[in-house]
């Protein structure tokens, strides 16, 4: 019997639950590093310039494919500890969904767990480009099925 998907609303909610356990700012950095250090490994073809994101400070490297169930998987990796922690967050929302539902994402959580006020403006752009991407992905793998 195969476990079904969690929607993104219910990762969304967990993160949410997750977030709201810390009081510190310094607490919910800490949370998204180790976030990061449990972020699956890309595989090393994929750290190439066609999988780099552009406009991220650091760099952030995705990739997506669209599995058997007609669902994106992501994979990511970053070359710095807070970046590779927001874009776990992302991959932990996104992936396994369906590529209409990623496109249709409203990923205002951002704003509720307080991450965008708390980031310098340059990765406050890196997230917004790390989400165009994964929509983006979602757009062209929605054409493939």
């Amino acid at each position: 019997m195969q476990i079904p998907m969690k929607t993104i609303e219910e990762n969304i909610a967990e993160i949410e639950s997750d977030f709201s356990m810390f009081d510190e700012w310094v607490d919910k950095y800490a949370y998204l590093i180790d976030l990061g250090k449990s972020l699956p490994l890309i595989d090393a073809k994929y750290k190439d310039e066609d999988h780099l994101i552009r406009g991220c400070q650091s760099q952030v490297w995705l990739a997506a494919h669209l599995n058997d169930q007609g669902r994106i998987d992501f994979t990511a990796d970053s070359d710095a500890i807070i970046t590779k922690g927001i874009i776990s967050l992302l991959v932990r929302v996104l992936s396994g969904q369906t590529p209409q539902d990623i496109a249709q994402a409203d990923l205002s959580f951002i704003d509720r767990i307080g991450l965008s006020s708390h980031l310098s403006p340059t990765r406050a752009n890196g997230l917004s480009e790390m989400i165009r991407q994964m929509k983006l992905y979602a757009g062209a793998l929605s054409v493939k099925k």
